[in-house]
């Protein structure tokens, strides 16, 4: 019970620190005069009173929360099955929307808020977009399992990341009108994130980590969407005020071909092709002068693996059977140098070498066939499970700007990674004594080697 305490206190404690920053920043009539007298806010801002990083200190808080709890979810689990073993009450499922609901209403009945309906709801769009980019990309590779059971996509919680991109979206709009707006919505996503644990649908770190997702989504969103407009329309903030460093310091959200250079599981006799992917993610530099700087990115790329025939030593077909092979899935992490030149003052091209950690999802293999009653008329056969790896990547961009906040940008990244497949047969290859020691201990090294042609909408500050 302390350990849900403790969870749900920190999600409260954290509504607070929201409302407590939205008491600071009221002092408008201050700021307005500033930039209505023609000065330019120019004076260095210490580290930790920089807008990004208190903008991080919530989702790193959240996150932290997450990694904390992860090794005790069972014993907290527990907690809840002895106390409220058939807890049923699916008001998960709808106050998960209520924060939204509420600005759009207040926004129909004529409140001004931060912005007007139109970039609002832009703003609140683009937010989702990355909100949902990042939970399904980690869920479909993490693949945990819920604590019902009932399916291997529980990390991170879905209603909790909506809830507090909704939160956050009702901050951003109304908190600075009034802070009790933020108390509220970050106090319906605490009672969301409650109700899916209570409801026996999540963990605890599931939660938190959704939590720190839908705040960062939403600091993204409206990142995004300021640089857009440069403060068109925005009737409260002074964000789009405040002048960067004039270095090329960027954070970018990504999206391109993922086109394999080696057959990813060519030992394992599974694939015998290069195959073609997608990738998506997140990347952004510090720059600590006008060329040099350091970056990092996050993404998630997916291969779908194409069908096999089975053949027989002496080359023929085994009937009308083929092995079918899930997509391979990466989420990656790199960190590195950065290097960038500015060729004038629409063009920019950035250089790049990272290195970081590749976890690949694991996957099933079945053996497909008119003749197999099953369904789909697929039957596994085995599953697999490669370990997690380093990954380098290094590439080149060039970004064409079409403001000083704002770019699109192509790029290419050539990524390397070396991975190690183990593979679990079924219970009836298990039966077979001699079948079970071949084939459980079987264990394939794979290159996997791409590269990827795609745009990024970069952000500069």
């Amino acid at each position: 019970m302390k350990k849900i305490a403790l969870a749900s206190g920190i999600l409260l404690q954290l509504c607070f620190i929201k409302a407590q920053d939205t008491i600071q920043s009221r002092n408008l009539k201050e700021d307005l005069a500033v930039i209505n007298s023609g000065y330019t806010i120019q004076e260095k801002t210490p580290f930790f009173q920089k807008e990004w990083v208190k903008k991080s200190v919530a989702p790193a808080l959240l996150f932290t929360a997450a990694a904390a709890t992860w090794g005790e979810k069972e014993n907290i689990r527990e907690v809840r099955n002895r106390y409220l073993p058939n807890f049923k009450v699916k008001y998960d499922d709808y106050l998960q929307y209520a924060p939204a609901v509420a600005v759009y209403g207040l926004k129909l009945a004529g409140v001004k808020g931060r912005n007007n309906i139109g970039r609002a709801t832009l703003s609140y769009g683009t937010s989702l977009a990355i909100m949902a980019i990042l939970v399904n990309s980690i869920k479909y590779t993490a693949k945990v399992e819920r604590p019902d059971g009932s399916k291997n996509n529980s990390f991170p919680s879905g209603h909790a990341a909506m809830a507090f991109t909704n939160a956050s979206f009702l901050h951003k709009e109304y908190g600075l009108v009034n802070p009790a707006y933020s108390i509220a919505g970050y106090g319906s996503a605490t009672l969301t994130g409650l109700g899916r644990n209570l409801n026996n649908r999540h963990w605890v770190p599931d939660i938190l980590a959704g939590a720190g997702i839908g705040i960062i989504s939403t600091e993204l969103g409206y990142f995004f969407i300021d640089k857009i407009y440069k403060n068109k329309g925005d009737n409260l903030s002074m964000l789009s005020r405040i002048q960067g460093n004039d270095y090329p310091s960027f954070l970018a959200l990504k999206m391109g071909t993922a086109l394999g250079t080696t057959n990813f599981l060519k030992e394992s006799e599974l694939d015998d092709k290069k195959q073609i992917g997608f990738e998506g993610g997140l990347e952004g530099a510090y720059f600590f002068s006008k060329k040099w700087g350091v970056g990092a990115d996050i993404s998630f790329s997916s291969f779908p693996i194409k069908s096999q025939r089975i053949t027989l030593d002496d080359g023929q077909d085994f009937g009308d059977h083929e092995i079918k092979t899930q997509s391979m899935g990466f989420l990656s992490a790199g960190i590195g140098p950065y290097f960038s030149h500015e060729i004038s003052d629409k063009w920019q091209l950035t250089v790049k070498i990272t290195g970081g950690y590749a976890a690949t999802a694991n996957g099933k293999v079945f053996v497909r066939g008119e003749g197999i009653d099953a369904p789909n008329h697929e039957l596994q056969i085995a599953s697999y499970k490669p370990k997690p790896a380093f990954r380098w990547n290094t590439g080149a961009s060039m970004t064409y700007k079409f403001n000083p906040g704002l770019g699109l940008t192509f790029y290419t990244d050539y990524n390397q990674i070396n991975s190690t497949i183990r593979y679990y047969f079924s219970d009836d290859i298990k039966e077979s004594a001699e079948l079970d020691q071949e084939l459980n201990n079987l264990i394939a090294k794979e290159k996997i080697n791409y590269i990827t042609l795609g745009l990024r909408l970069t952000a500069y500050f």
